[in-house]
């Protein structure tokens, strides 16, 4: 197999080209190869100038973005030189730098970014230009990173196919005419064509599990209150949303969650920084996974989903996977899912809908999501909440069996980049714009971290699966992407 070609047709391949390389769409110059550790450590070694590094990813922004549309809203290159000179001189002066010093990166445009045009996907902001950052945007600055744009995402980030009516569509990475997923579609295509070294997405419904699967890249949706998120409404909510990082390896992932995390007074249930470094479970250990595959036909899936899942699991070096019982009532699960997630929307961007003359500019799937919520009773959000609670306690004993739970990633493969959503699977009609990704709720509400680890090819696209661990063991997750990549 030559490093970094795309999958023939009808082919199924394993996601490493090489251990610690995740496969790229076409071949990659030399810098822009590189992991964003090896950049970090080049430019600090001063192998590498800061200079080097931006000029080589703008490069080839400028060559592929054209055909991807993953990244939007970009600085001027003399504006971004400008940064990069200024790294240069910082590090040429002996001076403290941050963990991320010298890297280019594009955020999420979900994030306010200081300066910046900041749309949300949503024609309301087309030109909106932030004065703040939000909290993880600023931490990114702050750790040295070089902002150059940001990724393009789904209208205020709902629906997991990235597509709006500022930017237009992202193709995917590999199939540039189907779905790169959503809503951190942008981030996610941008990392697996290499026009960028890092990543950061945010995750309600698979934001960062979805996209990582359609492209092949990690997304690590952290614990409940690792990451803070602000501005935000309820800080004392346990939020479905977080923030977290994407990334092609598993120390990449480590970096930018190392800056991402950490707790904030202004939020009070956020749960600071665990030791990233030292997994729980010793390396060379046998590891038991708990498959829970499609909630024993609970779940419609397209053809090979499950087998590819399955199999990519059955690759993780000292790894036992045997089938296990949701024990719960996936439906259920579901609903409570959907209930909380119409009115985190709607207190949200409820008065969005509530304005006529912004009302015409939402997206149906939002209306949709608003009005819903308006309508439920606050008893009917308790009894989902109540739902979620006795859904923790049944992880409990999963987790008293297995080191990790897994489950497909997406329950379909990238479909064409002009449908809106999967109206069916398998013959199986969705009864919302959300239903195709049903399989993300239940990690979702469990707050548990959870990692999107590449799973394979077929027919050129590619999937994955997610490994969820219990709550604050993100350590475990990145020790176990670990030994996929030193397996090759």
């Amino acid at each position: 197999m030559t490093a970094g070609r795309p999958p023939r047709d009808g082919e199924t391949l394993t996601s490493f080209d090489r251990p610690g390389h995740l496969r790229a769409p076409d071949s990659v110059p030399g810098i822009c190869a590189m992991s964003a550790m090896a950049l970090v450590a080049a430019m600090r070694a001063r192998r590498l100038s800061v200079a080097e590094v931006v000029t080589a990813f703008l490069d080839r922004i400028d060559a592929l973005n054209p055909r991807y549309n993953a990244i939007v809203s970009r600085r001027s290159r003399e504006a971004v030189l400008a940064d990069a000179a200024a790294a240069d001189r910082a590090l040429a002066s002996g001076a403290e730098t941050g963990p991320l010093h010298g890297l280019p990166i594009a955020i999420k445009d979900l994030s306010p970014t200081r300066g910046l045009t900041t749309t949300f996907g949503s024609p309301i902001y087309r030109d909106h230009v932030p004065d703040l950052d939000g909290l993880s945007t600023a931490r990114i600055r702050a750790a040295g990173a070089i902002i150059v744009g940001k990724t393009n995402t789904p209208e205020f980030g709902l629906g997991s196919h990235t597509f709006n009516e500022v930017f237009g569509a992202t193709g995917n990475a590999f199939a540039p005419d189907h779905s790169a997923g959503g809503s951190s579609g942008g981030a996610a295509v941008a990392l697996a064509t290499r026009m960028l070294p890092l990543a950061d997405g945010s995750d309600m419904g698979g934001s960062l599990r979805n996209p990582a699967a359609f492209n092949n890249v990690y997304g690590l949706r952290p614990s409940f209150g690792r990451v803070p998120s602000l501005p935000s409404g309820n800080v004392f909510e346990a939020a479905l949303a977080t923030d977290g990082p994407m990334a092609r390896t598993a120390d990449d992932l480590a970096l930018l969650l190392g800056v991402q995390a950490g707790d904030d007074p202004r939020q009070p249930l956020s749960a600071g920084l665990a030791d990233l470094g030292t997994p729980g479970i010793a390396d060379g250990v046998p590891i038991r996974i708990g498959w829970l595959a499609d909630f024993g036909g609970h779940l419609a899936t397209e053809a090979g989903i499950l087998e590819t899942g399955r199999d990519a699991l059955g690759r993780i070096p000292g790894a036992e996977t045997e089938a296990a019982d949701l024990g719960f009532d996936a439906e259920q699960l579901w609903q409570s899912f959907v209930i909380q997630r119409h009115v985190a929307v709607a207190a949200r961007y409820g008065p969005l809908h509530d304005d006529a003359a912004t009302r015409t500019l939402l997206k149906p799937e939002m209306a949709w999501e608003i009005e819903h919520g308006q309508r439920l009773s606050a008893l009917a959000f308790q009894e989902a909440c109540e739902v979620r609670t006795a859904w923790h306690l049944r992880l409990l004993e999963l987790f008293a069996r297995f080191d990790f739970l897994a489950l497909p990633a997406a329950q379909v493969w990238p479909f064409p980049v002009g449908e809106r959503w999967p109206k069916a699977i398998d013959g199986r009609p969705m009864d919302s714009y959300h239903r195709w990704m049903e399989c993300v709720a239940p990690a979702t509400l469990s707050g548990c971290p959870v990692l999107a680890l590449p799973a394979g090819f077929r027919d050129g696209l590619s999937t994955g699966v997610q490994i969820i661990a219990p709550l604050g063991r993100e350590a475990d997750l990145l020790g176990l992407a670990r030994r996929v990549e030193r397996q090759g």
